[in-house]
């Protein structure tokens, strides 16, 4: 009788137990479910250091800092840009490597000063994209939807900008921004390993010139001067940001390497730097006098201009600048390996040359 009482009680504590252990399971996953329910959405520090709830799964973004398009479809999302500043013709490389930016609605003027309420709202974007300290961060907020401040002026910046976007737009993102960080970052080291050594005092002065009419150029506290520095230049501008200057400004600087933005005159480069190989004042300068004038390269982006292509512009550079210590960089090489791993798209020799010669893709 005591042997039948004791496996009674015996079996009711097994019950109890197991009652025990299927409410706690149960419980668990009803806090597993609403654990999903909490994460449908990602916080991100955007540049400003603010930061940004924004959806988990980013299906339509809206872009309107134009350098930044060019970073988004390299992080592999540039098919779901639905609103952007630029065209097929301002842009026509990025519209080539990336042909579903070509659903993208322009509800941005060039410096998105002035944007279409009615097209934003219209495309109904996930995420906005937008350059840190822009006027209409506020308006848009009010609208429901979220803003990421995103801007960069040297590498360590460039560098935290797409790891930012890269956090908004997902795991596939995440995997390609360090892809693209260690390439960075290696072919820095390359670069930096050799120039650091050369004496300040001996290393030639390199003017970027960004416009023509008037004459602009690019000084410190840039991205600009961040790729000159690293590849053994120094920058002949002495002051801070971009600025109208003289020529006799140039002439006193007297820099021993211009390069010129490819965003400088018209679509025929080889003019823009006909206007100043072939004129009599600008002859008096070394870079002029020795030959030493480059149109910058041109492709998703403009390379020395805020791009994702910084990667390839400091090699570009360190070549250009001292073409018998880089012998072993291929340009070449380089991009087209470059396009194929962060656009996706394989360019031909042809387009090669098209892209280092800042010209615009056959159409």
């Amino acid at each position: 009788m005591k042997n039948k009482l004791s496996i009674v009680m015996l079996n009711v504590v097994l019950i109890i137990v197991l009652l025990i252990g299927c409410g706690k399971a149960s419980n668990s996953n009803t806090k597993e479910v609403n654990a999903e329910k909490k994460t449908d959405k990602v916080t991100i520090t955007d540049s400003s250091g603010t930061k940004v709830e924004v959806p988990r799964n980013i299906n339509r973004i809206a872009d309107a800092w134009g350098a930044h398009n060019a970073i988004v479809a390299m992080l592999g999302s540039g098919d779901k840009i639905v609103a952007t500043t630029l065209t097929e013709k301002t842009k026509p490389w990025l519209f080539k490597v990336t042909p579903g930016m070509s659903k993208a609605v322009v509800a941005f003027n060039v410096d998105a000063t002035d944007i279409s309420i009615e097209e934003l709202v219209k495309n109904k974007p996930d995420i906005l994209f937008i350059s840190e300290g822009n006027k209409n961060v506020s308006k848009i907020s009010k609208l429901g939807i979220p803003v990421a401040e995103v801007s960069f002026k040297d590498f360590d910046s460039l560098k935290k900008c797409i790891k930012l976007t890269a956090d908004a737009l997902g795991e596939k993102s995440k995997k390609r921004a360090e892809q693209y960080i260690s390439y960075l970052d290696d072919k820095l080291k390359i670069i930096t390993d050799v120039t650091s050594k050369i004496p300040q005092g001996q290393k030639p002065k390199v003017l970027h010139l960004a416009d023509l009419s008037p004459l602009k150029v690019d000084g410190k506290n840039t991205i600009i001067d961040s790729w000159i520095q690293a590849a053994g230049g120094v920058n002949a501008a002495d002051f801070s940001g971009m600025k109208e200057v003289s020529i006799e400004q140039i002439l006193k600087w007297n820099p021993d390497v211009i390069v010129v933005s490819s965003t400088v005159g018209s679509t025929d480069r080889k003019k823009s730097a006909a206007e100043i190989l072939n004129n009599e004042t600008w002859k008096k300068v070394k870079a002029v006098s020795s030959g030493k004038v480059y149109i910058n390269p041109d492709g998703a982006f403009s390379w020395d201009r805020y791009s994702s292509e910084e990667a390839l512009q400091i090699q570009w550079a360190a070549k250009i600048i001292y073409p018998e210590k880089f012998k072993d960089i291929d340009v070449e090489k380089e991009t087209k390996w470059f396009y194929k791993t962060f656009f996706n798209y394989e360019l031909s020799e042809d387009e090669v040359q098209k892209i280092l010669n800042a010209e615009p893709p056959a159409k």
